[in-house]
């Protein structure tokens, strides 16, 4: 049986991940930092849990027996990034660096899925946007990412690594416990209707299970020319129309207010170009109607 390590798999994508590859009949090895209750990280599909930093010393044990590293540990977030720069470059560019320096000197068939974000782009001038498009991040996030992007382009070219890059757009789904979908169920549950910006900006929103599905599929596509793909649904929609959506399976009949505050850090607009993987058969996908009403549903019991 093949081995896959997933780094960051306590985390929002990386336990989805896991599952996945544990679907796909991979044994799944979990490393990283997460206090899971009595055992859980079974229930995702993970093999082995390894609580530890992610270091060339902790890598290192598992000398040429990996079979693939889909890399989801690291900043996730941008007012984070902001915040604490120096902690969110540690996070994506070290943990990066570490992984490729792992591969290069223990195991150098080892094949890596980098998971990267929509953030590299930053103000793109042209939507829809493609993966040659010049990159221009516009926080510590975006750059970050920017940075550990170019290291696997390096290691590809001179060390000859089979390495994919996938950028995801606006990851959304159960269990997700911070951004618009969450930060709007906890606004509702104590009756404020006020949300940053306009609601005209526009996010490209594809639900966690089906970006789990393209990062696995991603681990047979990995080659030495560090390929890199879009990973969203190809359609953008607005803030607005987003919690119109919400608020009607929350049971609100009012509609939500916008403060005209622009987030720093965040672009107006994002909308993929998805042609690298309009013919990847992942199966049925799940809409953006479904995934909110299973948010909501999940909210409510998680509550």
């Amino acid at each position: 049986m093949k081995k896959i390590l997933v780094t960051g798999a306590y985390g929002f994508i990386g336990r989805h991940v896991a599952k996945e590859c544990n679907l796909q009949g991979y044994y799944v090895i979990g490393i990283g930092h997460g206090k899971w209750k009595d055992n859980e990280y079974y229930k995702w599909g993970i093999n082995e849990w390894h609580e530890c930093d992610i270091t060339i010393e902790s890598l290192s044990v598992f000398k040429s027996d990996i079979y693939a590293i889909i890399h989801c540990a690291g900043g996730s977030n941008v007012r984070y990034s902001i915040e604490n720069p120096l902690l969110d470059y540690k996070k994506t560019v070290m943990s990066t660096l570490y992984i490729l320096e792992y591969i290069r000197n223990y195991s150098i068939n080892t094949r890596l899925v980098y998971v990267s974000s929509a953030a590299v782009y930053g103000m793109a001038n042209k939507l829809p946007l493609k993966e040659d498009e010049i990159l221009n991040p516009i926080s510590p996030y975006g750059y970050h990412k920017k940075i550990a992007e170019e290291l696997c382009k390096m290691y590809a070219f001179q060390y000859k690594l089979n390495i994919i890059i996938g950028r995801l757009f606006s990851v959304y789904g159960n269990g997700l416990k911070k951004q618009l979908l969450w930060d709007a169920c906890n606004k509702l549950k104590n009756n404020d209707l006020i949300f940053w910006g306009s609601g005209n900006e526009t996010r490209d929103w594809i639900h966690v299970i089906d970006a789990a599905k393209y990062l696995v599929q991603s681990v047979e596509r990995t080659d030495k020319l560090c390929n890199i793909i879009n990973i969203a649904s190809g359609v953008n929609i607005s803030i607005s129309k987003v919690l119109n959506r919400l608020f009607k399976y929350y049971g609100i009949k009012q509609k939500p207010v916008f403060n005209g505050i622009i987030d720093k850090g965040n672009p107006k607009d994002y909308l993929a170009d998805i042609s690298k993987i309009k013919t990847w058969n992942i199966g049925e996908k799940i809409s953006l109607e479904l995934g909110i009403k299973n948010y909501i549903e999940w909210y409510k019991q998680y509550e």
